[in-house]
């Protein structure tokens, strides 16, 4: 049977667990995990057929590490930041933020990274994240959870146009090698940080 400690994230297993103290340190995970995101989705890594961005290595980790409810707050206030206009977005330049930017191409991909993040968190609550395997299946879930809600979001706005060929090149298969090499990482990230928690308290 599973238990309170059993479903514990990365998160919550360090500094406090209860009163003003724990919601400091939630407040500031919550900044740090913004900054995170932010930082992650102006890194651009060469790669074939298009450069990657570290976004979704970032979100799909941060869910892992949150949990459920925390990761879910952290990527509604990375979402609202640029909603205010701020420049936490891939893109670059004039127009890179902003409602109207979320309402682009990039728009559905931004809503299911919250919903992925909230997934992984979920999972990892359950244990997902303790092994390698386990948290390879997680992160699949979470990558596809993003594609299906950032896919027909493309479509909409594209299929009529340039047809769904075009729609599933350029919102999913240009990036299928990169998302492959993210989710190795991630695979192996945080399991190895539950193996040197385990490490650390022998």
């Amino acid at each position: 049977m599973s238990t309170a400690t059993d479903r514990r994230v990365l998160t919550e297993i360090f500094g406090p667990s209860e009163g003003a103290a724990r919601l400091v340190k939630q407040m500031v995970l919550v900044a740090l995990g913004v900054a995170a995101l932010a930082i992650a989705a102006k890194i651009r890594v060469p790669m074939w057929p298009v450069p990657i961005t570290m976004q979704t290595f970032a979100v799909l980790t941060i869910g892992a590490a949150y949990g459920a409810r925390l990761g879910g707050v952290t990527l509604l206030a990375y979402l609202a930041l640029g909603a205010l206009g701020m420049n936490v977005f891939t893109g670059t330049g004039e127009g890179a933020s902003g409602l109207a930017y979320m309402a682009g191409p990039t728009g559905g991909y931004l809503l299911g990274f919250l919903l992925a993040a909230v997934a992984m968190g979920c999972l990892a609550q359950r244990g997902w994240d303790r092994s390698v395997a386990t948290m390879a299946g997680a992160l699949l879930i979470g990558n596809a959870i993003i594609y299906a809600v950032g896919l027909p979001w493309m479509a909409h706005l594209f299929a009529a146009e340039k047809g769904m060929a075009w729609v599933v090149q350029w919102g999913m298969t240009n990036f299928l090698l990169g998302d492959a090499l993210k989710l190795v990482l991630a695979a192996l990230l945080i399991p190895a940080a539950w193996k040197l928690v385990g490490d650390a308290r022998r």
